[in-house]
């Protein structure tokens, strides 16, 4: 490898482990999060908007398992009421649940970028479009999957029952709607904010080189 391949790998590595601190932090501190009856609005997903805009899909997916391990321990604990429900019926979905939804949620975030800076020369809008589904698919993926594994548990009936859903649609609606524009809303703006200024900042200090 050359001196600049391995100058750009060591500023990829260092600006992943960053972000992966900043999850960390987010998460031990509770700044992160705020419990809202059987779930917590989350706001881990900014980290992993602003990581996979700024390093691509690969940490992406990196940060997104990082938030998901996070979710895992609170599943196992019992830190989180649905989650540790969910745990206590199958460990494997719970894993899925908690892990794989979130990588999968970082990983699309980065191509999403990828694909939306090819058509906006400036790179402002993708920011903010790019952010925004961090948010958007996080809930997307995430309930989608106890709707299509747990739905029919007790834990998840009894919710059912005392939202008065109609069906899935309308239970995820109920549960989530709220909740999930407040997060929607501050992962665009402050994913796309931050996303933004560090990557004028970085190639800012590129030129200078």
């Amino acid at each position: 490898m050359t001196r600049k391949q391995n100058s750009e790998r060591l500023r990829y590595l260092c600006l992943l482990a960053l972000f992966i601190a900043i999850e960390l932090m987010m998460k031990l501190t509770g700044l992160g999060s705020v419990p809202v009856g059987p779930l917590v609005m989350s706001f881990l997903t900014v980290p992993i908007a602003v990581g996979a805009i700024l390093l691509g899909p690969g940490a992406g997916a990196v940060l997104g398992a990082v938030f998901g391990l996070a979710s895992l321990y609170d599943a196992i604990t019992g830190a989180s009421v649905m989650t540790h429900a969910f745990f206590e019926i199958s460990p494997f979905h719970t894993v899925v649940l908690c892990v794989g939804t979130r990588t999968l949620m970082g990983a699309c975030v980065g191509w999403i970028y990828q694909a939306l800076s090819k058509r906006d020369s400036k790179h402002v809008i993708s920011y903010f479009i790019a952010s925004l589904c961090a948010a958007l698919l996080n809930t997307l993926f995430f309930m989608g999957y106890i709707v299509l594994v747990f739905y029919h548990c007790d834990f998840v009936q009894n919710l059912v029952v005392s939202k008065g859903a109609l069906n899935p649609i309308h239970f995820v609606i109920l549960l989530v709607g709220v909740q999930g524009a407040i997060e929607a809303v501050a992962c665009t703006i402050v994913g796309g904010g931050v996303a933004k200024g560090v990557d004028t900042a970085l190639k800012a200090g590129k030129r200078k080189r």
